[in-house]
């Protein structure tokens, strides 16, 4: 008791500070902060719990499809009872009404006794008879009248459980397709937060980038020399200094022997 009272003077002291601070806007206040902290507790749950709690929610459908169904099992055993039932009282009113029928045109010949089954019936105990049975069969007719009307009832409440249970059925399925189509689509999400995430050094793509560059410049400089290089492989190579002795030791031969220019070119021609 100790306790209960502590919390309701704290309760009370705090409504009274609020109601002193914000006077009449202070049921607003608590309203308001009441549904900033739930919406916030709400956001900090996890996608995948709530798709998890929905999941929940559309399984416990299955005991109310299932009592649906215990129900409709049930009636479907009243009305199969109840139209044999029924079946069997119109053929006995049919036969009723076939006997009143037979004894009402036997008193139509006017004659003083009658016998049924070997025994003699005078005619007023015939039309007393008669009456006492066509009154059974009326009150038989009024049953089974009240009976059709039950049956049809029943038939009707049967029609409004199996539509029920068809809905039920529908909306599970329905349910469970967008259940389905939500985790795919949290799927999807988690796998693009994933990818987005993923932490890339652009500093390692340039260097790697700048770096085939140079290979391929490199590249181009080397290809180009090879090429410069069998293009002049073929010719004779001239060397200044060679050329620049061989014009002296001709000069040397020919004043060595006295040998002028065109003296060389008849020499030669002979």
């Amino acid at each position: 008791m100790p306790v209960l009272k502590k919390t309701l003077l704290t309760t009370a002291i705090a409504s009274a500070v609020g109601a002193l601070i914000f006077g009449r806007d202070a049921a607003s206040y608590v309203s308001t902060a009441f549904h900033g902290v739930r919406d916030a507790m709400k956001s900090e749950v996890p996608l995948d719990f709530e798709v998890a709690r929905a999941r929940d929610l559309v399984a416990q459908l299955v005991p109310d499809i299932r009592e649906c169904m215990h129900k409709i099992a049930e009636q479907q055993v009243d009305v199969e009872s109840r139209q044999m039932q029924l079946g069997n009282k119109e053929t006995s009113l049919k036969k009723q009404k076939d006997v009143i029928l037979a004894m009402q045109n036997d008193l139509s010949a006017g004659k003083g006794a009658y016998i049924y089954a070997g025994v003699s019936y005078s005619s007023n105990e015939v039309k007393q008879d008669l009456q006492n049975r066509f009154d059974r069969y009326k009150a038989a007719e009024d049953v089974l009248m009240s009976d059709l009307k039950i049956l049809e009832a029943r038939r009707q409440t049967l029609a409004a459980n199996t539509q029920r249970l068809s809905e039920l059925n529908q909306a599970k399925m329905n349910l469970e397709v967008k259940i389905e189509q939500l985790e795919a689509r949290l799927q999807t999400v988690a796998a693009a937060e994933t990818v987005s995430s993923l932490a890339i050094d652009d500093s390692s793509l340039s260097q790697a980038a700048k770096l085939i560059e140079d290979l391929n410049k490199q590249l181009d400089v080397k290809e180009r020399i090879l090429d410069a290089e069998v293009k002049f492989a073929d010719l004779i190579p001239m060397d200044s200094e060679a050329s620049q002795d061989e014009g002296d030791i001709a000069k040397r031969i020919e004043a060595h022997f006295g040998i002028t220019p065109k003296t060389a070119s008849v020499a030669k021609t002979k």
